[in-house]
């Protein structure tokens, strides 16, 4: 198998620019932030077939409405620069935009990104990596989905541009991404995945 083209371990600073040239030579996905480089490890089978649940539930509801859904290869650019991450699931509503015309491969306007949680990755995609995502200006909604339990943070970017929580743990409720106009049973989401840890 062949190496990635980066070192992660290696502390030397690592320029946006630089980043991009070696991350589209690259055999595996890395993050960038601040001028370090972090490999993504794998994913589990929970957290794979969350994502195509969610991802098949929301291409039928968008359907013919100016939306698309994309998956964990897309990476995206926080505006200043300073970041660019691989979501788990990307929505974009209107033309999409990129950091480069020549290399249309670096998204700048998601309205809804969700990320499903691993134990591994669940304090960094709650706090350090929200963060960033609030830097997006085009962001209206940010999703967490446990791949442990039946768990959803939904965060709303309100007229005030403010972030409100909406949790839930019960299976029966309706997620609703009003962002992209789309009501999403959280039993949906979670089908087949065997996870019964919630509270009616």
């Amino acid at each position: 198998m062949a190496q990635p083209a980066f070192q992660p371990e290696s502390a030397a600073y690592v320029s946006p620019e630089d980043y991009l040239r070696l991350e589209r030579e690259a055999d595996f996905k890395h993050e960038y932030y601040q001028g370090e480089v972090r490999s993504m490890a794998g994913a589990g089978y929970a957290h794979n077939l969350i994502c195509a649940n969610l991802t098949g539930e929301l291409y039928t509801q968008l359907r013919g409405k100016g939306c698309s859904v994309v998956g964990s290869d897309q990476r995206l650019q926080i505006m200043s620069g300073s970041a660019f991450v691989y979501p788990d699931l990307t929505v974009i509503c209107g033309p999409p935009k990129f950091n480069e015309e020549k290399n249309p491969d670096t998204l700048l306007n998601p309205t809804l990104v969700v990320e499903v949680l691993s134990p591994t990755t669940s304090q960094y995609d709650r706090s350090e990596k929200f963060m960033l995502y609030r830097q997006v200006p085009s962001l209206r909604q940010y999703l967490t989905l446990d791949a442990q339990s039946i768990h959803a943070e939904l965060h709303t970017r309100d007229e005030l541009d403010r972030w409100v929580l909406t949790e839930t743990r019960n299976l029966t409720t309706v997620l609703d991404l009003s962002s992209i106009a789309c009501q999403v049973p959280l039993a949906e989401v979670y089908a087949n995945t065997d996870l019964t840890d919630f509270n009616s």
